[in-house]
């Protein structure tokens, strides 16, 4: 297997890519009334979508952590593990596929978001 040198311009470009999306998601915050858990779907729906396309994979190579760690990243996560398991399994892998990919992604959300919750006072964002 080929070593792959991680180079400078490596953090700059995924500080960047990461920086944008995040940009982009705290103007659709400021601008509109839409409460954080429906944009958190957004990019969720977008990374997947993105994904069956074929345009978020090339991003990925070209920003790194920039694109996989966004919410963005984890929909294309869920994507390929559908694509993966409806490959395998047919009908079915459209149901399961996204779970066997993404389990401890979800789990750790789930975990920590419990926690955060216990720790933190939520608030719902006034209109």
């Amino acid at each position: 297997m080929k070593e792959r040198r991680v180079k400078a311009m490596d953090f700059v470009k995924a500080f960047v890519c990461g920086g944008l999306i995040c940009v982009l998601t705290q103007i659709l915050m400021e601008k509109t009334k839409l409460m954080p858990g429906r944009i958190m779907v957004i990019l969720v729906t977008t990374g997947v979508v993105l994904g069956a396309v074929g345009i978020y994979e090339p991003f990925v190579k070209f920003a790194g952590a920039g694109a996989t760690v966004p919410l963005t990243g984890f929909g294309n996560v869920l994507w390929k593990g559908m694509k993966k398991a409806i490959d395998e399994q047919g009908f079915l892998g459209l149901f399961t596929g996204g779970f066997t990919s993404c389990a401890v992604g979800v789990s750790a959300a789930l975990i920590f978001g419990f926690i955060a919750s216990l720790i933190f006072e939520p608030k719902m964002k006034k209109e």
